[in-house]
């Protein structure tokens, strides 16, 4: 499926919007999409539909774009449901493929925020095709003492 082709809000699933902000590194993923997850106050899942330019040799998702994903993911919903919102920086990201998603696939990124701790947050991300889970991801975040910035347009 060749992304020049491809509507930036193809088949884009109900309930999902256009994430506008996040820096140029996070922009060249997308586009990215998010969706508040009902009763958990902050939480959001992103999602993304795997294109082209997401793949590695063997036409599936690159490792490094999956575990750029779980990062963004993890990174957002830890400041989001941070109180007060406060700056942090990822210490620590491991991950687990369990399996690969192929271009025109929607990947979403599920997170659970596990603990927040004065200097440390901790937290895990599933992505996921569907019901199938491609990645496993654990990260932890160390408040950086900055002020909170929003991410950048």
């Amino acid at each position: 499926m060749n992304e020049e082709h491809m509507p930036a809000d193809a088949a884009v699933p109900a309930g999902f919007e256009r994430i506008a902000h996040g820096g140029p590194y996070f922009a060249a993923l997308g586009p990215v999409y998010g969706k508040p997850v009902p009763g958990a106050d902050g939480l959001v899942v992103l999602g993304l539909r795997v294109q082209d330019k997401h793949t590695n040799v063997l036409g599936v998702t690159h490792g490094g774009m999956l575990a750029t994903v779980a990062d963004c993911a993890l990174g957002m919903n830890v400041f989001l449901t941070r109180r007060p919102q406060q700056s942090m920086v990822t210490v620590s990201l491991t991950t687990d493929y369990l399996s690969s998603a192929k271009p025109g696939d929607w990947l979403e990124a599920h997170v659970t925020v596990r603990r927040q701790g004065a200097r440390l947050a901790f937290a895990e991300c599933l992505l996921q095709v569907d019901e199938r889970v491609i990645l496993r991801a654990s990260g932890v975040f160390s408040v950086t003492g900055r002020e909170p910035t929003r991410p950048r347009a």
